[in-house]
């Protein structure tokens, strides 16, 4: 069952992905030489791992802790 919230999380991951996209070709079309120094092109570079670290937190399971299982991996406490 799809939910409301589900639609909404779709539509970030599909705009991150158009995003990425976009500074992937502007990465791409970037003028030659680029100096180790040029702000522009790093700030390009800095914005793409951010997008790509989103997408990548965007379709990662997340572990949340229980009283019966408290870490990761671990197994079901029984009492």
């Amino acid at each position: 069952m799809k939910t409301e919230y589900d639609a909404h999380i779709e539509a970030a991951t599909l705009a991150l992905q158009i995003a990425r996209q976009q500074i992937a070709d502007e990465i791409k079309n970037y003028p030659t030489p680029v100096a180790g120094c040029d702000l522009q092109y790093n700030v390009l570079l800095s914005k793409r791992m951010q997008v790509t670290r989103a997408l990548h937190a965007m379709s990662s399971e997340v572990f949340v802790p229980t009283p019966r299982t408290l870490v990761a991996g671990g197994g079901v406490e029984s009492r």
